[in-house]
């Protein structure tokens, strides 16, 4: 529900504002040093419509819906976007070699101290580069921040982070062993989830299985109750080479049972989520669809798939990208508990 508790004051009252400003003010420093990073490397900064046809295909993300109404007064439903994702990579397809979006995306049956309902994403791709460089180019962005915010160190609830710090590297599979016991690669063999060998793995490390849990809900399970509170504590962590299975938009690693997919962890807080693209269209058909078959088991909804994004993927070139949240990144550079505090006009209700 609302983030203004009963009888409290707005967040446009003088004095509130006035404890506000700060952060807000550093918000914008770490904006402008962002975008000055992104033109020094090469980068073209651009701007995708924020309604769409399909607001991505991710089984656990929730969009809202809206309607357009032609001037002949046929309608037809549309949607505020989770993510850029689908229309970036267009222009990719399009010709665009290295693009940036500073975007707002919006996202529904979220909020709490790092989920608003309107967010801003920092979302970049480049054409024909190996995705670990984006781990490079995060690693430069903290630095910028942490320089725009006149820090030297990140922090939330208790934990720090050394922006300057070369980052941590691990691999899920090594986390899964590290912090909870399990052989996560065990539990896919033939690249294939094995639900019984996950559930039984997680069980034996103390985590509670529902009876209709997939592997799926029990690799998060298992993600968010053992490994995401132990990342990025004194420097930040690239979590890297996540399962096949979990990587529905990203092309396979070396090995076929895990993806060229990473996220960045900092003071325990996922920041960014990169990949190497997925570029064979059918396959990436099977996969949007197979998303939304368990959007529709859990939820009893789904999205519609963009067939124009699908069309463009064919003739897409080789690229990586990655998508970073822009108010979590403030947080953690201003020491903000809640995300409602970087925003500049959080949402009530």
């Amino acid at each position: 529900m609302a983030e203004k508790s009963p009888g409290s004051s707005p967040f446009w009252a003088p004095h509130v504002h006035a404890d506000r400003r700060p952060a807000l003010l550093a918000r914008g420093r770490i904006v402008a040093a962002l975008r000055c990073w992104f033109a020094g490397q090469g980068f073209v900064e651009v701007e995708t419509g924020a309604l769409q046809v399909s607001p991505g295909n991710e089984a656990h993300l929730h969009a809202f819906a809206t309607s357009l109404t032609a001037p002949d007064e046929s309608g037809s439903r549309l949607y505020l976007r989770t993510s850029p994702e689908f229309a970036c990579k267009k222009l990719l397809a399009a010709g665009e070699r290295r693009i940036v979006e500073f975007a707002k995306v919006f996202r529904n049956r979220e909020r709490g101290a790092l989920h608003h309902p309107e967010f801003t994403l920092v979302e970049w791709y480049r054409a024909e580069e190996p995705y670990q460089k984006l781990t490079e180019d995060c690693a430069a962005l903290l630095v910028a921040a942490a320089n725009a915010a006149g820090v030297r160190q990140f922090s939330f609830r208790g934990h720090t982070a050394d922006p300057f710090a070369a980052p941590e590297r691990l691999t899920v599979a090594d986390a899964f062993a590290k912090f909870a016991g399990i052989d996560l690669l065990a539990t896919l063999p033939d690249g294939k989830p094995d639900h019984v060998l996950l559930a039984n793995a997680a069980q034996a490390s103390g985590i509670r299985i529902a009876d209709d849990d997939t592997w799926g809900d029990i690799f998060s399970r298992v993600l968010v109750e053992r490994v995401e509170s132990q990342l990025g504590i004194g420097r930040a962590t690239i979590l890297d080479e996540y399962p096949s299975v979990q990587a529905a938009l990203a092309k396979p690693s070396h090995d076929p049972r895990i993806a060229e997919r990473f996220e960045l962890y900092v003071c325990g807080v996922e920041l960014a989520n990169g990949f190497g693209e997925l570029t064979d269209a059918a396959e990436q058909r099977r996969r949007l669809e197979q998303e939304m078959a368990e959007k529709q088991r859990i939820y009893g909804e789904r999205y519609p798939i963009d067939d124009d994004f699908l069309a463009a993927l064919a003739t897409m070139p080789q690229a990586s990208g990655i998508a970073l949240g822009l108010d979590r990144l403030v947080m953690l550079a201003t020491g903000a508990a809640r995300i409602d505090q970087v925003v500049w006009t959080p949402l009530t209700y």
